[in-house]
C-alpha cells in the first residue's frame, strides 16, 4: 500500500476525476478483512479468485 498521508489533500489531487470503481477499489484494499483473505489466497498459492471470494467481496457484476 501507498505510504501517502491519507490526511493530506495533496495526496488525493486526482480524486475529483475518480470513477465509482476507483473509489470502491481504494475502499476495499484498505479493508483489513479483505487484506487477510487476499493474503491467505497468496500464501496458499491459489491462482485466480474463486466464486466464493468474488461473491464475498462483491467482485462480480450483474450482466
Amino acid at each position: 500500500m501507498s505510504g501517502a498521508d491519507w490526511r493530506s489533500e495533496s495526496a488525493y489531487h486526482q480524486a475529483k476525476q475518480a470513477e465509482a470503481a476507483d473509489v470502491a477499489w481504494e475502499w476495499l484494499r484498505r479493508d483489513s478483512e479483505y487484506q487477510k483473505d487476499f493474503g491467505s489466497r497468496l500464501r496458499s498459492k491459489q491462482s485466480g479468485a474463486t466464486d466464493h471470494f468474488r461473491r464475498k467481496w462483491r467482485l462480480t457484476f450483474s450482466g
